[in-house]
């Protein structure tokens, strides 16, 4: 593939393609040696690169955003006011002049990902590579994206985007590549390519075939009747309830500017109640507390005031661990909880103390409902980042809990990937379980769940 100045390319194809092996190539992130074997020849010059874990970009030696996005001028030697102007231009190209004081360690997922192109596109490079760079983000983040995006192909930046999703920005490609199986299965403009056998058979998710759209729900059925024990009486009505949810962080040190009681309220006075076999969608801006909700469910984050009820108990003074025997969160970042040699012995990994000798029965049923059934031997750091999201959902689905949280769920599969997430949800809340989860993706949320609730100004409504 070659990339002239000014030109958009979008290298597009499923899980374990091989998209972000070339990603990191072309960035000079990988080379040959004992990691691999490399042949051929690349060239390019100055190269920036963002990768699907957008945070493995930032330097972390910045206490705020602007400290981390005046990093790479540092190191250039810009003059100082030249800098600020940069940071500020940046800033505002990327949607974040608000959130210039602020630790980039509290940030959101979408949030962190839009500093990160941010970061990486400051220094106008000669070539920039973004590994999934709309995913876990809002409209408005993904709107200030493409917007970066096209300032810096205006100014002569070619730009190559890696992407299991026909999105809006890979659609303004001039050019598609096709990978399969670490080949170039077909190259061609968009319109060449929609809708040809190369592009359906890779597993690439397409809007407009994916199932979504503006049409009914296709999950219109209530609770399941898994939800009743036998001779019709019913459960306790809910699995989970939250009563009047006040949540904020300690504000940051340069956040305070003297108030030492400054809080930022992220959850104020939230209410939710989900019935046994019911899937609930969770859907809201960058940075409105979707996944701080979520943490709420198991104990790791514990409310300023009100009540979280799992099966009618609450769970103030509980432990985490114990709290977790009935809660199963997938976390945003699979990364985050996966520490296991193997596929086998990460799902396996606490299991016994629930299932005793079924241990090994059930956590090999949970890797075969997500489709890693012939991965069980390979270490999970070793599989592509869709894969280590499936692995880590077939760690919470292997505890059969009560209550299932999944925050951004969707991010990077293919469409197969998506097809085994629907179906391991959708059995499990056959079986009874109660499901919450966050997602951007306000087409797939409508497709999921049974119903779709947006999260603004620390409070939920349905949609």
């Amino acid at each position: 593939m070659s990339a002239a100045p000014g030109t958009l390319t979008a290298v597009l194809g499923g899980s374990g393609s091989g998209k972000s092996t070339l990603g990191r190539l072309l960035a000079g992130w990988l080379s040959g040696g004992n990691s691999g074997r490399f042949t051929g020849s690349l060239w390019s010059g100055q190269v920036g690169f963002v990768p699907q874990d957008a945070a493995a970009l930032l330097s972390t030696v910045g206490s705020t955003v602007a400290e981390e996005l005046a990093f790479g001028l540092e190191n250039q030697g810009l003059d100082r006011r030249l800098m600020r102007a940069e940071v500020a231009r940046a800033a505002d190209a990327a949607g974040l002049t608000a959130l210039l004081e602020r630790d980039p360690a509290t940030l959101s997922g979408g949030e962190l990902r839009r500093l990160a192109v941010a970061c990486s596109a400051i220094t106008r490079p000669g070539f920039l590579v973004l590994d999934e760079p709309l995913g876990s983000l809002d409209e408005a983040g993904a709107a200030s994206v493409r917007a970066l995006v096209r300032g810096l192909l205006d100014s002569g930046t070619a730009v190559v985007v890696l992407s299991q999703t026909a999105d809006e920005l890979a659609r303004a490609a001039g050019q598609w590549l096709v990978l399969d199986g670490g080949t170039v299965t077909a190259r061609g403009t968009p319109g060449e390519l929609a809708g040809t056998p190369a592009l359906l058979q890779s597993g690439v998710v397409i809007p407009a075939l994916a199932g979504f759209g503006s049409g009914p729900r296709r999950r219109t059925a209530g609770p399941s009747a898994a939800a009743r024990r036998p001779g019709g009486t019913e459960v306790p009505a809910a699995v989970l309830e939250l009563d009047s949810i006040t949540f904020g962080y300690p504000a940051g040190r340069r956040e305070r500017r003297g108030n030492r009681g400054t809080q930022r309220g992220v959850l104020c006075g939230l209410g939710l109640a989900v019935a046994p076999g019911e899937i609930v969608a969770v859907t809201g801006p960058n940075g409105a507390g979707k996944s701080t909700l979520l943490r709420h469910f198991n104990g790791l984050l514990r409310p300023d005031r009100g009540s979280v009820r799992i099966l009618g108990k609450d769970i103030a003074g509980v432990p985490t661990g114990r709290v977790a025997d009935r809660v199963g969160l997938l976390f945003q970042q699979p990364r985050d909880q996966l520490f296991e040699r193997t596929a086998l012995r990460e799902v396996l990994f606490g299991l016994d103390r629930t299932f005793g000798a079924a241990a090994d029965t059930q956590a090999r049923a949970a890797l075969a409902a997500v489709g890693l059934g012939d991965q069980l031997e390979i270490h999970p750091h070793e599989l592509p980042a869709s894969r280590q999201r499936l692995l880590a959902l077939a760690t919470v689905l292997a505890r059969d809990p009560k209550l299932i949280a999944l925050d951004e769920p969707t991010v990077g599969l293919d469409r197969h990937g998506r097809e085994r997430l629907d179906e391991a949800v959708g059995a499990a809340a056959e079986r009874g379980a109660a499901v919450v989860m966050v997602t951007h993706e306000l087409d797939y949320a409508r497709a999921a769940a049974h119903r779709v609730l947006v999260l603004t100004e620390g409070t939920l409504r349905e949609l």
